[in-house]
């Protein structure tokens, strides 16, 4: 659950900031993979083509911050596991 968490929160900041800034990597070379012309057409006020590189970005930086997430969790199970118990 911390993990989804995780994941709404980076897609969340990365989807506001590509609205912002739109010339962000990842989202806009798979935007441009898909071959589609670029538009203005408006959803919600805002253009298409912005709105889709943003979602790129947001879904992108989300999987791969979950990712570290979960290894970093997985880490410290691990660390916890392997501690030897004084018991007397």
């Amino acid at each position: 659950m911390k993990g989804a968490m995780v994941f709404l929160v980076v897609f969340a900041l990365f989807l506001f900031v590509t609205l912002n800034v739109v010339n962000i990597p990842p989202g806009e070379m798979l935007y441009g993979l898909l071959g589609v012309p670029k538009t203005d057409y408006p959803v919600l006020g805002i253009p298409v083509t912005p709105l889709v590189i943003a979602i790129f970005n947001g879904v992108v930086c989300g999987f791969v911050a979950w990712f570290i997430f979960t290894l970093g969790m997985l880490g410290a199970k691990k660390e916890e596991v392997e501690r030897p118990s004084l018991r007397f």
